[in-house]
């Protein structure tokens, strides 16, 4: 009986363990997939941050002496219809994807959490209300949605990330609602109630901590839908406006000189599908440590 006493403690700690960020990390780290779309990942993040210094030409200067040149020693990935070094505007490029990723996705969740947690928890009419508004947007595909808030919104980077988030909204909403409906049930929440615990102290203390999972792995995998739909919106002239560089402004302007200057599509292309493969298998390696079925 002493021994079983003892060992309890060890046992906690053992278990306590388990569930703490070592173990998710070493979880993680096993899926060597993941963990080389999350390095690759890292690595465009440096080269984003760090542009000014990793970029070996201006992204922006132009020089008619060397328009449309192949590859070659001086410029690594050629250059472009005004002499612009192309690998210098795909690493200044990064940053609007990258942004364009990152932030909206975050506005998406912030604007989501809130609503969902109200919907789920208090139910009735706002629920009804603010799930018909996320069924009527969701009928729509996700680009078709963008490209008109971004129409109305006009061009530039910073509306292209609003109408992305606005289109991932109810996405977000939608999965804390689910969160907050099951979590609700539970005998900690009774718990919580029977000792006279507030709403707002329900929600933030025990709700919230508890539906964050999934949240964070749809995160990690809209990024790359992000990416992608942020270069679309560049490409068609509602993103990132010239001469700011950006792979789907790249894209489109290198459209008329495939037959004589392929790189200008090719290595912006590269460019975004290396991105978003990394976001994906990263993304998947979260969902996996995450994952009751997997454990």
């Amino acid at each position: 009986m002493s021994l079983a006493v003892g060992a309890l403690p060890g046992l906690t700690r053992r278990a306590a363990a388990r569930r703490g960020i070592g173990h998710l990390v070493r979880r993680f780290a096993r899926n060597r997939l993941a963990l080389v779309g999350f390095i690759v990942f890292v690595v465009i993040g440096l080269a984003a941050l760090l542009a000014p210094w990793a970029a070996p030409f201006s992204p922006v200067r132009t020089d008619f002496t060397a328009t449309l040149q192949a590859p070659g020693p001086r410029h690594l990935l050629g250059t472009d219809e005004l002499g612009r070094d192309v690998l210098s505007r795909i690493i200044f490029g990064s940053r609007a994807s990258l942004e364009a990723g990152v932030i909206s996705v975050g506005l998406a969740i912030a604007a989501g959490l809130p609503l969902g947690i109200i919907a789920g928890f208090y139910r009735g009419r706002p629920d009804d209300l603010l799930m018909r508004l996320t069924d009527a947007m969701l009928s729509f595909p996700q680009l078709v949605l963008a490209l008109a808030v971004a129409a109305v919104l006009g061009p530039g980077l910073a509306k292209a990330m609003i109408a992305i988030a606005v289109v991932l909204t109810p996405v977000f909403m939608r999965i804390m609602r689910a969160q907050v409906l099951t979590e609700r049930e539970r005998e900690y929440v009774d718990a919580a109630r029977a000792l006279g615990a507030a709403d707002r102290r329900i929600i933030w203390r025990h709700l919230l901590p508890n539906s964050l999972a999934p949240i964070v792995v749809q995160g990690s995998l809209n990024v790359a839908g992000a990416i992608i739909t942020e270069a679309t919106l560049s490409f068609l002239g509602l993103g990132t406006q010239p001469p700011t560089p950006s792979w789907g402004s790249m894209l489109n302007a290198g459209q008329q000189y495939l037959s004589q200057a392929f790189w200008l599509s090719f290595w912006p292309g590269v460019a975004i599908a290396v991105t978003v493969f990394a976001v994906n298998v990263a993304g998947d390696g979260l969902r996996e440590i995450w994952d009751p079925r997997t454990r």
